[in-house]
């Protein structure tokens, strides 16, 4: 059994969630954990031999689609994963057992899917079962980690305003130049 700490038990009685929360929340709802870590099974090393045994196949996805989400380097994501109990949760760490797995771990979960052209396979799998559900995630970058239902974009004016920030300083005022165009 797991013994809580004073971390866990602060982190879960906080008041608010916040984006990063609710965002993995979805994403630990849509993605169909069962059928990657079968995917991926024939692939990953099983630990026979010498040294090291493999940190867990879950665990080293649930980091690479952190990853992936949050457009971190492997370096970065092992930061988040100490920085953030969201993000720890979400991978399933518990710090007071065990270390992140390191960025040397995962650069080799990486060139592990590289090498068996399994990238592919792991966003192919989340599509087709976003696909059942009515979604779709395409290739890009998170700026805000919210997903949101938008009704199409309709356009309010003729002439658009675009605010363009310059880093020319004013002589006088010491202030950001902004010039609309």
């Amino acid at each position: 059994m797991k013994q809580s700490t004073f971390s866990d038990a602060e982190f879960s009685n906080k008041k608010k969630q916040t984006r990063r929360d609710r965002f993995l929340a979805e994403i630990e709802a849509v993605t169909p954990w069962l059928a990657l870590v079968a995917a991926l099974l024939p692939y990953y090393p099983k630990g026979d031999g010498r040294g090291r045994p493999p940190v867990g196949l879950e665990r080293m996805l649930r980091m690479y689609i952190a990853q992936q989400c949050f457009g971190l380097s492997d370096e970065g994501i092992e930061d988040a994963i100490y920085d953030s109990q969201s993000i720890r949760g979400f991978v399933g760490i518990d710090l007071t057992h065990e270390s992140a797995p390191d960025a040397t771990t995962l650069l080799k979960f990486r060139r592990l899917l590289e090498k068996y052209n399994l990238t592919h396979r792991i966003f192919d799998e989340i599509n087709g079962h976003l696909a059942s559900k009515g979604l779709m995630m395409r290739e890009g970058t998170i700026v805000d980690a919210t997903l949101i239902a938008a009704p199409p974009s309709t356009k309010t004016g003729t002439r658009s305003v675009i605010r363009k920030c310059t880093s020319r300083r004013r002589a006088r005022t010491g202030s950001l130049a902004t010039q609309f165009i």
